[in-house]
């Protein structure tokens, strides 16, 4: 299994709708591994998925529930995150449950297969940070997530989360560097068709800007290739789509189990041109372990590149100060982190006139432009002021200014000034 009992994990844990995964590493720089439910073989895919036996309050998890369903002993509960984003209460065997409180059980049920096969390496002490990914995020996800991994037992700063997106950048970060010279394209088939993840670097900035451009392509589900009188069609269908996403394209993954050589002989000869081919499907996992070992120590990858994904603050924000008798930039909140968890509190003092002003400097575009926030109302030409910057969405900063007085001169006059700034534009 390549762990020890006792050590500290570092684990990246994919949330699917059909299936999840859960890779680890020992040490920040160290190479990160997938658990596998039998020992000696790949199986990777863990179904997301719970049981409720009949008449009873016990509950299976993944193979075994879908196992105890197909022999009719109990309830099969899917879908677990769709459930928790929808929040109505699941009735089950004529029981009302929590569907957040289900979503918890399985993360808790399958990050416990840790201290099964590696004594007391799974408890929740003995990891000592969590990464999990899913397709993408926004606040009512990370919401739920975030209660889900509260029964965890971890502590909320050991548990972050990333999409799919980012932990393919992060995978590719850990990669040598020649596999990402050309960009690299990400294929993942699952049910609904195929997913294609296709990584972009300007290296002419400094650091070197990536985004990770993502398209979907309808395609026949998984199981139709099982079926060899499709095979020449699925394969003929599959090469339009390589044949689109690849241009200028260095290195290919293909994740998803039901790629395979048997349906693809045409496609699979198109990739293999020119390009290094790689077929999997526990990268997302291993991504999400790699993001974690980033946020732990940057590598040397990673502090020369910033990660622009959907869910990123793409513009740098600062302010002009005078500090120590000379002018300076004070950096606020940087590009590149996530944009939800965005935010700076700091107190400052104003010297003279009724207004601040932020510099809002885009990394794509490279525009600067100044926000000036007015205090009318504010008392005295000096004061004492408290500055609160968060994001409010991907595009939208919202500042809080509250008036502290100034000392013995002039007490705090409550005074709170809100101001929205939409920079949307500013990307464009």
């Amino acid at each position: 299994m390549g762990f020890l009992s006792g050590e500290k994990l570092i684990v990246g844990y994919d949330l699917g709708s059909e299936y999840s995964q859960i890779s680890f590493a020992l040490s920040e720089d160290g190479e990160t591994d997938t658990f596998s439910q039998v020992a000696g073989a790949e199986i990777y895919n863990i179904p997301t998925a719970l049981c409720k036996k009949y008449g009873t309050n016990q509950w299976l998890y993944g193979r075994e529930a879908v196992r105890c369903a197909g022999e009719d002993q109990g309830i099969l509960v899917r879908n677990l995150l769709g459930m928790a984003l929808d929040g109505e209460t699941v009735v089950i065997d004529r029981d009302s449950f929590d569907p957040v409180a289900l979503l918890a059980l399985f993360l808790k049920r399958t990050l416990g297969m840790f201290s099964k096969a590696g004594g007391q390496a799974g408890r929740p002490e003995k990891i000592s940070a969590l990464m999990i990914t899913c397709p993408t995020l926004d606040h009512e996800i990370l919401e739920v997530l975030g209660c889900a991994a509260e029964g965890l037992g971890l502590k909320r700063d050991k548990i972050f989360f990333q999409s799919y997106a980012e932990s393919f950048y992060n995978y590719m970060l850990r990669q040598p560097a020649e596999l990402w010279k050309l960009p690299p394209v990400l294929f993942h088939y699952r049910e609904g068709g195929i997913r294609v993840y296709r990584m972009e670097c300007n290296r002419r900035t400094t650091p070197m800007v990536t985004i990770v451009e993502e398209a979907e392509y309808a395609f026949p589900g998984p199981e139709a290739t099982q079926e060899p009188d499709r095979a020449e069609e699925l394969d003929a269908a599959f090469q339009e789509i390589a044949a689109e996403a690849c241009d200028g394209v260095g290195s290919v993954f293909l994740i998803g189990d039901s790629f395979d050589e048997s349906w693809m002989k045409h496609s699979l000869r198109f990739l293999c041109k020119g390009r290094r081919v790689f077929l999997g499907n526990n990268l997302f996992s291993k991504g999400a372990c790699c993001g974690m070992q980033e946020r732990l120590a940057v590598s040397k990858a990673g502090e020369a590149s910033v990660f622009l994904g959907t869910d990123k603050l793409k513009a740098n924000i600062g302010m002009k100060i005078l500090r120590q008798g000379e002018n300076s930039y004070y950096a606020l909140l940087d590009a590149g982190m996530n944009w939800y968890e965005a935010a700076q509190t700091l107190e400052l003092y104003l010297q003279d006139g009724n207004e601040l002003v932020l510099t809002v400097t885009q990394v794509l575009s490279g525009r600067s432009r100044e926000v000036r926030i007015s205090l009318d109302g504010l008392p005295g030409t000096t004061a004492r002021l408290k500055l609160h910057l968060f994001m409010k969405g991907e595009n939208c900063l919202e500042a809080e200014v509250e008036d502290l007085g100034f000392g013995e001169f002039r007490a705090a006059s409550g005074h709170v000034w809100k101001t929205e700034i939409d920079f949307a534009a500013d990307v464009n």
